[in-house]
């Protein structure tokens, strides 16, 4: 079946490491704390108890008040006698020197995350100006791939994956139709990456308001293999829809919602880290996840 939209079959993230003086500007690491649909993805040995999480990328002022999103600090070469910390109006540098690509990349991410947020992974639109800042940012990150081959580096892609943001949208009749204005609502889109068997699973998780909100999930069975040293080629194996209560929601529509979600195609990995992951399709999507620890 040809599908009408793309997947979320793989992506990526990356750093470039360059030789720096000692002399240079050290990213300086707040403590801080990701947005709750990101926790999973903080470092290890992360605070969790209060609410504190050791991340550079985000910070949170408060532990129970409104998130608010800030740009990581960053040590700058200042003159003596100055704090030396950016925003500071006495001796600062004229220009941050970051450092290292590290600083420079975390940075991005941060950007990123705060461009994302509260979009909804993007699956109902995106405001153009705000789709452009996104594509900006992420074209920034893919030129830092740490990971330029990374079908040679699976061990990168393997495991288990949740979608942060994606171009695919279900708009118009196509959101009345699979009665997700006001009736089902969309949960987390989770991948397993089967490296050994080439295998990916997709995970697109619902849940049914009225029927004692019935959870349940859309399974994409597919298979993988190397095209080139970025790009893997898709097949569409099989697909369920658990429990039948769901199925039967979806049953008239069943077509529509595999076309949106069928992996079926070629996807280059563009930027590939130890969290994050970019990929772009065939069909002009952009695909942004993150790693989890929740299984499918």
């Amino acid at each position: 079946m040809a599908a009408e939209v793309g997947s979320f079959v793989l992506g990526g993230f990356a750093i470039n490491s360059s030789a720096t003086s000692s002399s240079k500007s050290r990213p300086f690491t707040p403590a801080s704390s990701v947005p709750p649909s990101c926790t999973h993805f903080a470092s290890a040995g992360a605070q969790v108890g209060d609410g504190v999480l050791n991340n550079p990328l985000l910070t949170r002022i408060g532990a129970n008040s409104e998130h608010r999103w800030l740009q990581p600090t960053y040590m700058a070469k200042v003159a003596k006698g100055s704090s030396g910390l950016v925003g500071d109006d006495e001796g600062v540098a004229n220009e941050l020197d970051y450092g290292t690509e590290y600083g420079r990349v975390d940075q991005i991410k941060a950007g990123l995350y705060q461009a994302v947020h509260g979009l909804n992974r993007g699956i109902f639109g995106v405001p153009s100006a705000k789709k452009s800042e996104i594509e900006g940012l992420v074209r920034q990150l893919e030129s830092q791939n740490p990971t330029p081959n990374p079908t040679a580096n699976l061990d990168k892609v393997g495991g288990c994956w949740k979608l942060v943001y994606s171009t695919i949208t279900i708009l118009g009749s196509k959101r009345t139709k699979l009665g997700l204005r006001d009736f089902i609502n969309l949960g987390d889109f989770l991948q397993k990456i089967y490296v050994a068997q080439g295998k990916a699973v997709n995970v697109i998780k619902f849940n049914a308001r009225g029927l004692n909100m019935l959870n349940g999930q859309l399974t994409i069975d597919a298979s993988f293999r190397v095209a080139s040293e970025s790009r893997v080629d898709i097949s569409y194996d099989k697909s369920t829809i658990t429990p039948d209560q769901l199925m039967n929601m979806f049953r008239q529509n069943y077509d529509l919602l595999l076309g949106i979600f069928n992996p079926e195609g070629w996807l280059e990995i563009t930027y590939v880290d130890d969290t994050m992951r970019i990929g772009r399709d065939d069909k002009g999507n952009v695909f942004i996840q993150e790693r989890s620890e929740e299984e499918t």
